[in-house]
């Protein structure tokens, strides 16, 4: 019996997708998705002895690697863009979304900063340059330094598209930073920060605003009420097939939605 659910096993990842890069599977993309790839990735090494690549260049750069063929999963924090989809069919690819997990985009400061809610409207006047100081708020009068992911961010892309509406841009007094992380250090170390970062990054270094006084709570998130919230992302060329499938599925297994919860996202 051992041997048989030995061949099953073996037979069940030696099936996969002809498209999956140098026979293992190839991630690329956001960094806020990167913690789920990581562990899912951790658990396929552990539990089958599978080979799972992850990098963290963003999911515009996630994006790029799955139009020229060099990941089979682009891992990303918002939906693909139509110019996106349009790169991608101009060289046959054609990208499938996966959801694997819901998000809210926690507002961060420094924690002794008092302010403990703003309206979603606030939030775009701070970062359109409209308010520099917290006494604009109801805070202190300390200047507001405004800190941002860089372009290729799908957090950045999905601030902008919940918060600061079509065509506002923010303004370039705002710091740009290339990661999650990044940002949380700058926020936690300068008091008169403000930032914003997937909710599964936030710990007790940085202080959580409430946004039109909802704090993003996961039942929150998960009933709508929350209005930074949005969903994460993997997307594949093709519906997928074989170890790729295999991985993408993971996330709505109970062992994989375990995982999601404990880093701090919502599963499916």
């Amino acid at each position: 019996m051992k041997r048989i659910l030995l061949l099953l096993t073996v037979l069940l990842f030696a099936s996969v997708d002809a498209g999956a890069v140098g026979g293992g599977v190839v991630i690329d993309g956001s960094t806020t998705v990167g913690p789920i790839a990581k562990s899912f990735a951790a658990y396929f090494k552990n539990r089958y002895g599978v080979g799972v690549t992850v990098s963290e260049s963003g999911s515009g750069n996630g994006v790029k690697s799955l139009i020229n063929g060099t990941c089979d999963i682009a891992a990303m924090s918002r939906a693909m863009k139509s110019r996106e989809i349009s790169a991608a069919a101009t060289k046959g690819v054609n990208p499938i979304a996966h959801t694997i997990a819901l998000d809210g985009i926690a507002i961060v400061v420094h924690p002794s900063n008092p302010v403990a809610s703003l309206t979603r409207a606030q939030i775009a006047a701070i970062y359109e340059g409209r308010i520099t100081s917290w006494a604009g708020v109801g805070g202190p009068n300390v200047r507001i330094v405004l800190v941002q992911r860089e372009s290729n961010s799908g957090t950045q892309g999905s601030f902008g598209e919940l918060v600061m509406g079509k065509g506002v841009r923010i303004t370039r007094s705002a710091e740009t930073h290339a990661s999650n992380g990044a940002v949380k250090n700058r926020v936690s170390s300068t008091p008169g920060a403000i930032g914003f970062l997937g909710l599964g990054f936030v710990d007790g270094s940085v202080k959580v605003l409430a946004v039109n006084g909802v704090r993003p709570s996961l039942p929150a998130i998960r009933n709508g009420s929350y209005p930074v919230s949005r969903p994460l992302y993997m997307y594949t060329n093709g519906q997928p097939a074989g170890l790729v499938k295999q991985f993408i599925d993971f996330a709505g297994t109970a062992e994989g939605m375990r995982i999601v919860g404990e880093l701090g996202f919502i599963a499916q």
